[in-house]
């Protein structure tokens, strides 16, 4: 199943039920008074945070959500059934848009719930008319029909660090490195079409997808990997030492996120020197340096094929999460 971060949908409220008009049969009252029942109240609609990132996708085949409507009403004065509540279930992280009228609402939280659409209530029966000057009634109301609506689903994953960097900066092969995520690897740009996710020290690291300048303004992935980022607690920045330029570079996606969204550079952030087997280890520390007192941020080397630098960036990273 492919990853869905975004959806539009449909739903509705139940519709409340009828009332009836019906007759109090007794054996010693067989023309008793009114006895027709009230209509049961529609389901309401309501949208639930889960923890499954991949929940959008099951919408896909059928994007349309009904509530149950109310009962009608019985006879012998009894109301129908409320009709049951219906929870659409999203990804913590998600957007919810109303198309209609763009309110907007976030659930950050597993098991946070909002409440979007009102069912219908009941109608009433023929009993609810009964009085004085009308002892034998035989009005009664249908009942009101649910909310419905449309809805615009937008995820933005809550991660604790996000890898960013250039398409092919070594992003993924790291994440698989630090957490064995097993996200998809190649030697060119956009491999990775979707975020992926690893687990570390009981942190959540996610693999955004490589971003290209003017990704701000929808070039490449754009906007829908960018989202990802918004909500990432902590940014480690990739920049590679195949780059001719590599403060270019570094400079390249630093202006995206900031085009995107000011906010993003206010993000603590870590600057990862990777692919480094590609330079003697003297560029490497010469480079890292330069970077340091550039940026005044902390910066790492690192080579997946060096096991000492990555225990060293395991630990780095370990440190630095815990300080956030």
């Amino acid at each position: 199943m492919s990853f869905v971060d975004e959806i539009k949908i449909k739903a509705k409220a139940g519709d409340g039920g009828n009332g009836i008009v019906s007759w109090l049969r007794l054996k010693y009252m067989p023309n008793g008074g009114p006895a027709g029942g009230d209509g049961g109240k529609g389901g309401d609609v309501y949208f639930r945070a889960v923890r499954d990132l991949t929940k959008l996708a099951d919408y896909t085949s059928n994007p349309n959500f009904k509530a149950e409507s109310g009962g009608h009403g019985m006879k012998n004065s009894k109301e129908g059934k409320d009709g049951a509540d219906l929870y659409i279930d999203v990804p913590v992280g998600s957007q919810i848009t109303e198309l209609k009228t763009g309110n907007k609402f976030s659930l950050l939280k597993e098991g946070e719930t909002i409440k979007v659409l009102r069912g219908g209530k009941g109608g009433f029966g023929n009993e609810h008319f009964k009085s004085s000057r009308n002892t034998t009634p035989m009005e009664h109301t249908d009942g009101e029909p649910g909310e419905e609506g449309e809805f615009y689903i937008e995820l933005q994953m809550i991660v604790d660090l996000g890898f960013v960097g250039l398409p092919s900066a070594g992003k993924s092969s790291l994440m698989n490195a630090l957490t064995r995520s097993r996200a998809k690897v190649g030697d060119y740009p956009f491999t990775t079409l979707e975020p992926s996710l690893g687990a570390f020290h009981g942190y959540v690291l996610a693999d955004i997808p490589g971003l290209i300048e003017g990704a701000a303004e929808g070039r490449g992935l754009g906007h829908k990997f960018l989202r990802h980022i918004k909500r990432t607690k902590a940014i480690a920045h990739l920049v590679s030492f195949e780059y001719e330029n590599m403060f270019e570079e570094y400079e390249k996606i630093r202006k995206e996120l900031g085009e995107y969204s000011p906010e993003l550079l206010d993000k603590k952030e870590v600057i990862i020197l990777s692919k480094s087997d590609l330079v003697d280890s003297e560029v490497a520390e010469k480079t890292k340096k330069e970077f340091e007192e550039k940026y005044k941020k902390p910066v790492q080397i690192v080579s997946i094929i060096n096991d000492e630098q990555l225990k060293n960036l395991a630990s780095f990273l370990s440190n630095f999460l815990k300080e956030k």
